[in-house]
């Protein structure tokens, strides 16, 4: 049916439940959703009245607000699992209701099917089974009526957006099972799978398996065929996976699954599955994967935490629009690549520094991994490359201007690059000189030759020379080893002499991550400690950290970035005064607003005393992390890291985003990149992401310049394998909006303290009075979020969790046009 003839509203025909009034029942007891005071959705029953397996019912949840938007919807379907029936999903109305609200997860049509065939143990396969004399029932094709008639019964009934990059699935036990099975092998429908506690085996189900039982793989008058199961099993699915349909799974299970007693099938306990899945499924091109183990068995007390996470981490990846396209340049070999640093030279041209492993572009490897340093002029045309490779590993982390006109590369070798370490097998730091003829004019490499030191960070010292931070594994320093690593910074000159070498560490691991010189002539040095650093209280598992030194290496000050959740800083920009603004990431609460999520973006200035000028924290409920930043005009800061959310407009995967930073701390508006893969950091989630201020281009001024990996591919281009190299110029705008302008905004807006599951709540509606769409921007102390193009009549919603039981009175602003509406709330406790 056309998307336009399709109904506004629900058929009349079923009676419209709130989520207030539903209850589930589960293994005999009934399970009342709570009340709630947030926007809630409704809940209705619905019918196929004829399908590849007969009539399917089904129950639907319909978002707030959906009978009064002309809008378009994302679809999630939710399996049960064997035994139980669709009443069994509708316990999370209530979560969706509060996700919803609170903006984690964008508003979607959640479609929980019944499926009663084959003694409710159907597997959701199109079953082959015929039947036996034992009386158990024929089977029937689940599979096809699910993704093909289910799915277009309502599509042609609600208002939902027909394409594969709107619609996931989810399941939990057989339900997982069956999510996986749609996700892999229906790649045209689903793009996306939120997979709890899959009974999937390999290569065959236990021998106590009720896959074994019910005629879900069966064959004739055989319940289970061997040949079967392994034609609809994970494996041969994704052998057959097409990687320009990209898709993602979500994968979550209970570390205290039941236990097989019998020592021969451990390997089928469905914890050791779900960890086999996942670390198959992420090796497969075209498939991104998450795996989360949660404390708990087989049951709703893993299902639903891991539901809430699943769908928020789902939500960003769906598509109700074509996203706009990765404006980007690809470069990379079949292998495993990685970004090793980018570099605005004063001739207006760049430099690029790749990690490669294989051959690219009629390059051939060294060994291991090479560091390729490629030169090009104003024109992007390129000038020379040059290796700085060994047959063993060799890894840039940044190139930077160096004297008349060439450039040095930093990063750590485990082979010989300066002809003086033949032997060696374990890391050591290096920098590396290149002309601007593209010749190597000198190498320094330095470190244990027994252990592990490696140069995380380079900054030009503004004499020819380099700054350089990272780790030793030992005391290469000028001090003894405090503990496993100690962080190193120290100074390079222009000739290639290693004029100071500082080590600084406390009990635990420690590194240093980014360096920066100071227009005065000292340099800041920043990174992450596991023990807590010399003269600053350990406060977390990992604490951030800033340090100065001055041009000689002695340090003046050490400051702690930390909570005592895990924090790390690694990225810093030095502004025209001589302060620092630190870049990095926080799980804990360092900026006014509290925690929002997983990981925040954490950017804090410093002044050149070591005193905090203000913190910024941004980011969503999923894992943002800042990695690097780029100065701009009027000492602004475009702030670059990754995120799996929804900071912009989610693109999927883990993306690229960037955030500009005025000079009192105001964050601007985030902007998200990348492919529907991973871009910016690796599978480990550490970060592979570099910027630079770019030279001015068409009188153009305040971009930057980005580089990092990506497991997908910018726009007319192809992943040459694994993980390869983008390079992109990112315009931005360094000019933050200040306060607003006189007269009311065009909205009328509305707020209300509430309660849900005994924590409080701020509401903010702003509705548009304005003849063309808006910006709008609702904020709160609890947060800010900014809703693009509201329509004429339509509304802005934020529902801000103040993570608390109680919120005093307070007041909410909505912005649009540059004018600002202030509404007060009362105060309010919840019980």
């Amino acid at each position: 049916m056309d998307a336009a003839r399709r109904p506004h509203r629900r058929p009349c025909t079923t009676a419209a439940l709130t989520a207030l009034a539903v209850s589930a029942t589960i293994g005999g007891a009934a399970l009342a959703l709570p009340a709630t005071a947030a926007e809630q959705g409704t809940v209705e029953a619905g019918r196929v009245a004829d399908s590849a397996a007969g009539p399917i019912d089904y129950t639907v949840y319909l978002p707030p607000g959906y009978d009064d938007a002309e809008q378009e919807y994302p679809t999630l379907y939710l399996l049960h699992g064997r035994g139980d029936t669709q009443a069994a999903w509708q316990q999370v109305t209530g979560d969706l209701d509060e996700l919803i609200g609170s903006g984690d997860i964008q508003p979607m049509v959640v479609v929980m099917p019944d499926a009663p065939w084959n003694d409710r143990g159907s597997w959701y396969t199109d079953s082959l089974y015929t039947g036996d004399a034992t009386g158990a029932g024929a089977g029937t094709a689940v599979e096809t009526a699910f993704t093909r008639d289910l799915v277009e019964h309502v599509d042609a009934t609600y208002r939902t957006v027909e394409d594969r990059e709107a619609r996931a699935v989810g399941g939990y036990s057989m339900g997982g099972a069956g999510a996986l099975r749609f996700t892999l092998a229906h790649q045209d429908t689903f793009s996306a799978g939120i997979v709890l506690s899959p009974a999937v085996y390999v290569p065959q189900p236990p021998a106590d398996s009720s896959a074994r039982d019910h005629g879900g793989y069966g064959v004739g008058t055989a319940p289970f065929d061997a040949d079967r199961y392994t034609e609809l099993s994970y494996p041969t699915a994704l052998a057959a996976l097409d990687p320009a349909l990209p898709v993602h799974l979500f994968v979550a299970v209970g570390d205290d699954e039941w236990a097989n007693p019998d020592p021969a099938e451990a390997t089928h306990d469905i914890d050791f599955e779900s960890a086999r899945l996942y670390n198959q499924a992420r090796r497969v091109p075209g498939v991104t994967a998450e795996l989360r183990v949660l404390d708990g068995g087989h049951d709703w007390d893993v299902w639903r935490p891991a539901f809430r996470e699943g769908v928020v981490d789902v939500s960003a990846r769906l598509r109700t629009t074509p996203a706009a396209p990765w404006d980007a340049e690809l470069l990379g070999s079949a292998g495993d690549d990685r970004a090793g640093g980018i570099a605005a030279l004063p001739d207006g041209g760049t430099a690029v520094a790749l990690n490669l492993a294989g051959a690219w572009d009629g390059y051939e490897p060294a060994g291991g991994l090479d560091t390729v340093v490629v030169r090009r002029d104003a024109d992007g045309a390129e000038v020379w490359r040059h290796a700085v490779a060994t047959a063993a590993d060799d890894r840039a982390y940044g190139v930077v201007p160096g004297a008349d006109g060439g450039v040095l590369v930093a990063g750590y070798t485990k082979g010989d690059l300066d002809g003086a370490h033949a032997g060696t097998t374990r890391d050591d730091g290096f920098v590396a000189a290149v002309t601007a003829t593209g010749e190597r004019a000198w190498t320094l490499q330095t470190g244990d030759p027994g252990a592990a030191d490696r140069f995380y960070a380079v900054a030009p010292d503004g004499a020819g020379g380099a700054y350089v931070a990272g780790y030793t594994s030992v005391a290469v320093g000028d001090a003894p080893s405090a503990g496993d690593k100690d962080a190193l910074v120290g100074r390079v000159s222009a000739a290639g002499e290693l004029l100071w070498l500082r080590q600084v560490g406390g009990p635990g691991e420690d590194k240093a991550l980014a360096v920066a010189a100071s227009p005065d002539g000292a340099v800041y040095v920043g990174g992450v400690s596991g023990g807590g650093m010399p003269g600053a209280e350990h406060l977390g598992a990992n604490d951030g950290w800033v340090a100065r030194y001055d041009a000689d290496g002695e340090q003046e000050w050490l400051r702690a970035v930390a909570t005592g959740e895990n924090d790390q800083v690694s990225g810093l920009v030095v502004r025209s005064d001589g302060s620092v603004v630190a870049v990095g990431h926080t799980r804990g609460a360092l900026g006014e607003g509290g925690a929002l999520g997983d990981n925040d973006v954490v950017v804090r200035a410093v002044d050149p005393a070591g005193e905090v000028l203000w913190t910024t924290q941004v980011g969503t409920s999923t894992d943002d992390r800042g990695v690097t930043g780029v100065l701009g005009a009027d000492d602004a800061v475009l702030v670059v890291g990754t995120t799996y959310g929804a900071m912009g407009s989610a693109v999927g995967g883990v993306d690229v985003v960037t955030v500009p930073v005025a000079a009192d701390g105001t964050p601007g508006e985030p902007t998200q990149t990348g492919s529907r893969e991973r871009d910016g950091a690796d599978e480990w989630d550490d970060a592979n992401l570099f910027a630079a201020p770019a030279p001015a281009a068409d009188g153009r001024e305040g971009a930057a310049l980005l580089t990092g990996l990506t497991y997908g591919a910018p726009a007319g281009t192809a992943n040459a394998g694994a993980a390869d190299v983008f390079v992109a110029r990112v315009p931005w705008d360094a000019v933050v909006p200040g306060p607003s302008g006189p007269g009311e905004p065009p909205l009328t807006v509305t707020a209300e303290a509430r309660c849900l599951a005994g924590s409080a709540y701020v509401a903010v509606r702003a509705t548009s009075t304005a003849d063309a769409p808006v910006d709008v921007e609702l904020a709160t102390p609890y947060g800010t979020r900014v809703v693009a193009g509201v329509a004429p009549g339509a509304s802005a919603y934020q529902a801000f969790p103040v993570r608390a039981p109680e919120v005093p009175a307070g007041e909410a602003t909505a912005t649009a046009e540059g004018r600002t509406a202030v509404v007060p709330y009362d105060a309010l406790a919840c019980g």
